[in-house]
């Protein structure tokens, strides 16, 4: 038997939910029903559907908490976590696209196609399990140095691979020298390589879309994150019982002394718009395209969206992972549970790529050469398609000017199942003014 809970979890859970009552006009009502007592695993499930209901991109969708009872549903699983997870998956599968296929469909199993949830204080790193790596390399018809142009049909082309957006401090410096070699051979085409890159930190990809675009984009939509009704109207009354952290990770005071709470963050459209910011020295890029996979997903389908209204982008390979919706923690006493909670939209209002982003030229099949040599397969596809020829690329040297990282292209046919993508994890909101 489980002891009663009652902690500052359990209260802050039940003083939100008396609240909501009080006042129809102003918060969300929550469903008559919900159980004021119980164990602290009870109270863990009511939560999870309870935040679901005002904090997912498809709340919408979900039904009553009295029709959906999540005691009764998981009361009996013995397991707390396996209880916890099969909550999260059967709310995920509510909402159905236009095709009658819930949008959070498995690829296996019955873990979530986005949501999840994980113990807190994990010390797992979602990015550690891709190599992180820069290659900017100059094409040209012989073996050249950074003095020499590089063209195909007079076009100065580059190519780059990024396995993992990482923390920016750790790669800012092999951006800046790849960006810096990229600009000073004037290149115009630019292939930018992200078949393993399962995505990682937005700011280490704001940072290298900023690298790419050129001074004229400066002050445009890169981005922007949409979220649901209740959280854009600043009505999610339960985000009272999240804290919210600045930049730095401290506690913020408000003006009435009190601390803020996610309640008080921005949800509105206009406080969640990312605009470029011109960084660097490459100015010369026309054209860019992206070698993509099933691999290829959140973050690095973030890169390739938000040029589309902008530049002439071309996907060279398989269609991507489909990951167009970003997450917040939610704290649930020993939880953080992540919630699909936006949507990530570029400049022309485009997310539709749930199923994946397809590829304009489609190759699939493995390769014996490393990743950067012309004769590797995608590489060599967007090379002809550059030059125009339909036959594998000849009299093509590739040089290394930043730090390279080769590896046999042994990825292209994996199955999604086999990776560890790496959400979009919003970590910097801004008060509501």
């Amino acid at each position: 038997m489980h002891k009663l809970y009652s902690s500052l979890f359990v209260a802050m859970i039940i003083i939100s939910m008396s609240a909501c009552k009080k006042d129809d006009d102003e918060k969300p009502r929550l469903d008559d029903g919900v159980p004021t007592t119980g164990t602290r695993i009870q109270f863990t499930l009511d939560s999870i559907f309870l935040y679901a209901k005002e904090v997912y991109y498809w709340q919408e969708a979900l039904p009553t908490y009295s029709t959906f009872n999540p005691r009764n549903r998981y009361g009996a699983i013995s397991s707390d976590i396996a209880a916890f997870k099969k909550e999260l998956f059967d709310i995920t599968q509510y909402k159905l696209n236009t095709n009658g296929v819930p949008y959070e469909k498995p690829i296996s199993g019955e873990q979530p196609r986005y949501s999840y949830l994980e113990k807190k204080n994990s010390t797992t790193d979602r990015t550690t399990s891709t190599l992180a790596s820069i290659t900017a390399v100059n094409i040209g018809g012989s073996v050249i140095d950074l003095s020499t142009k590089a063209e195909i049909n007079e076009t100065k082309v580059g190519y780059l691979t990024i396995a993992a957006f990482k923390e920016l401090n750790s790669m800012k410096t092999d951006i800046d020298e790849a960006f810096d070699a990229l600009a000073e051979a004037g290149t115009e085409t630019l292939i930018i390589d992200l078949r393993s890159n399962g995505g990682g930190y937005v700011e280490t990809a704001e940072y290298i879309a900023n690298q790419i675009t050129p001074s004229s984009l400066n002050g445009k939509v890169m981005f922007s994150e949409q979220f649901n009704p209740i959280l854009r109207s600043g009505k999610a009354n339960i985000l009272k019982n999240q804290l919210f952290l600045d930049a730095e990770g401290n506690t913020v005071t408000l003006n009435n002394g009190q601390l803020a709470t996610m309640a008080n963050a921005d949800f509105s459209e206009k406080g969640n718009i990312t605009h470029f910011s011109k960084k660097g020295k490459l100015e010369t890029l026309k054209n860019v395209y992206f070698i993509v996979t099933g691999r290829t997903a959140s973050a690095s389908e973030l890169l390739i969206s938000c040029f589309k209204p902008y530049l002439p982008v071309t996907l060279i390979g398989q269609r991507t992972y489909g990951k167009p919706v970003g997450f917040f923690a939610v704290n649930i006493d020993q939880y953080s549970v992540y919630l699909a909670s936006f949507l990530i939209r570029n400049a022309d209002g485009w997310s539709d790529y749930f199923d994946g982003i397809p590829p304009d030229i489609h190759v699939t099949g493995t390769s014996s050469y490393p990743l950067g040599d012309p004769r590797e397969l995608y590489l060599a596809t967007a090379l002809n398609d550059i030059s125009g020829k339909s036959s594998q690329t000849n009299g093509l040297s590739l040089k290394t000017t930043a730090k390279v990282h080769a590896e046999s292209e042994s990825f292209a046919n994996t199955r999604q199942t086999d990776v560890d993508f790496v959400p979009i994890v919003k970590q910097h909101f801004k008060l509501k003014e």
